[in-house]
């Protein structure tokens, strides 16, 4: 079967990298290309729930402000009132050990401190965790003989990493749940050098992870908030760019079904039946990806089999009559080490969990509380079928063992999010670099997405607008 008619682009995938690359074209002038969508929304994980004078993020609540191209194109798009900081003033993690929330160190960057006097009035570290965080500063010309002599590609895992500067009950205590928290995954399996390239790159520098933070913080002037997000919700961003978008642009609840390279040009077939292009953007989670391209090229199917683990998020918000029962300790929330996930036997593993009211206070209607928990990891499959009512009543269990007995909430939501972290295993570089080399010899197709270069939201806001620039240049 022939198409009837042809156009230049197909974006298959409407996250928030297809988005951004649609947005971009058409900001500057270029309409002619379709963008398709299995789902009856654009945004992907991206969701935000209004009710009750509640702002309730179903998927990410914030983006890292020292990555700016979430913040640019919150500018650009006429957002400067929305954009707010997190509460710095009161940011503080706690760890679950033994059952009790134990806060960690302010001056605390992941696992590394900018003051030591810090790390000994904790009562998180042992002495030997202690002990080897005084020796990593002196230890600084070994680190960096040791990063000078490893090969460009070599690769280590986070906790080898880690473990190295700091010992291992800081790898499993502390860089285990800040990782698991973000990727989902093993810091046994994650690369250094994917997810901790900063670091890697202080590593090189000045050898010592401390030395290295203590230099720039007292070159920095003023310290910026942490997170940054929108009043209204990180949904108004995936908003405002649609509206930009020609509506008669997208194909919502159309997924694609195959897609190949044929007599000289690309034919994408959906339900509505075949369509013709000169290029195809490929935006979708890793899984699909393969799938599309595995049959059409092995070798690029292959290296597309990026594991990817799955997350349940759930929302309780409190009405202030509820909420004047309910105690949490002053911070942004806590992080549940795998050790002590282990002590609860065959529950689903909870990663985190965030008091939205403190970390960000617009978020809920005055004296309310709202609380997200974050469930991952290995574990997560066992809830992706189960039904609402059992998760919500897992987790209303699981909280009030930590926090004390919580009440019945206003509000409780469960979002499902399969297959939505890939995992940047060791030699995550070195795959991503075969891939875009494969992807060059292949005309007019592109990748972009979470699984290569960064899973938040800058970063995926970066990798559609720069590739949209270059389809445009081209």
């Amino acid at each position: 079967m022939r198409a009837a008619s042809r156009s230049r682009i197909a974006i298959i995938g409407g996250g928030i990298a297809g988005v951004s690359t649609a947005y971009e074209l058409s900001r500057n002038g270029h309409a002619d290309f379709v963008l398709y969508e299995a789902s009856a929304r654009l945004g992907g994980i991206v969701e935000t729930v209004h009710q009750d004078g509640f702002v309730i993020e179903c998927g990410p609540d914030s983006w890292v402000t020292e990555k700016p191209w979430a913040r640019d194109l919150a500018l650009e798009l006429g957002l400067e009132a929305e954009i707010l900081a997190s509460n710095d003033a009161i940011r503080r993690t706690y760890l679950l050990l033994n059952g009790e929330l134990t806060p960690m160190p302010d001056s605390m960057r992941m696992m590394v401190p900018t003051d030591l006097e810090d790390i000994e009035r904790s009562p998180l570290f042992s002495e030997a965790a202690k002990q080897a965080y005084r020796l990593e500063a002196l230890r600084a010309a070994e680190f960096k003989a040791s990063a000078a002599a490893r090969p460009s590609l070599e690769d280590e895992s986070v906790a080898c990493f880690v473990e190295r500067h700091f010992g291992s009950e800081v790898t499993e205590k502390v860089a285990g749940p800040l990782l698991s928290g973000v990727f989902g995954g093993d810091i046994r399996q994650l690369s250094a050098s994917a997810v901790m390239a900063p670091f890697v790159k202080m590593e090189q520098e000045y050898g010592s992870l401390v030395v290295a933070l203590q230099k720039q913080r007292s070159q920095k002037r003023q310290s910026s908030a942490v997170f940054t997000t929108l009043k209204s919700g990180l949904q108004t961003l995936v908003e405002r760019m649609t509206a930009v978008i020609p509506p008669s642009n997208l194909r919502l609840s159309e997924p694609v079904s195959e897609m190949n390279w044929s007599r000289g040009e690309w034919e994408v077939a959906t339900r509505s039946g075949l369509a013709c292009f000169d290029r195809v953007v490929l935006a979708t989670p890793v899984h699909i990806s393969r799938r599309l391209v595995a049959r059409w090229n092995s070798e690029l199917g292959s290296l597309l089999d990026i594991e990817a683990t799955s997350a349940v998020v759930v929302a309780f918000a409190f009405s202030p009559e509820l909420a004047s029962s309910v105690q949490t300790p002053k911070g942004f929330g806590f992080l549940v080490p795998q050790s002590q996930n282990e002590l609860i036997g065959q529950e689903p593993e909870l990663l985190a969990a965030t008091f939205v009211d403190q970390k960000f206070s617009h978020r809920v209607p005055e004296g309310g509380m709202l609380i997200r928990a974050f469930y991952g990891g290995e574990s997560a499959p066992k809830l992706l079928d189960e039904d609402d009512s059992s998760i919500l009543k897992l987790s209303h269990r699981r909280l009030s063992h930590i926090l004390g007995e919580l009440p019945e909430p206003s509000i409780a939501l469960v979002r499902r999010w399969p297959r939505s972290l890939p995992q940047y295993t060791i030699g995550h570089r070195r795959r991503v670099g075969r891939i875009e080399e494969i992807s060059r010899e292949i005309p007019g197709f592109y990748l972009v997405g979470n699984a290569f270069h960064g899973v938040g939201l800058p970063d995926l806001v970066r990798q559609g607008r720069a590739l949209a620039n270059s389809l445009l240049a081209s």
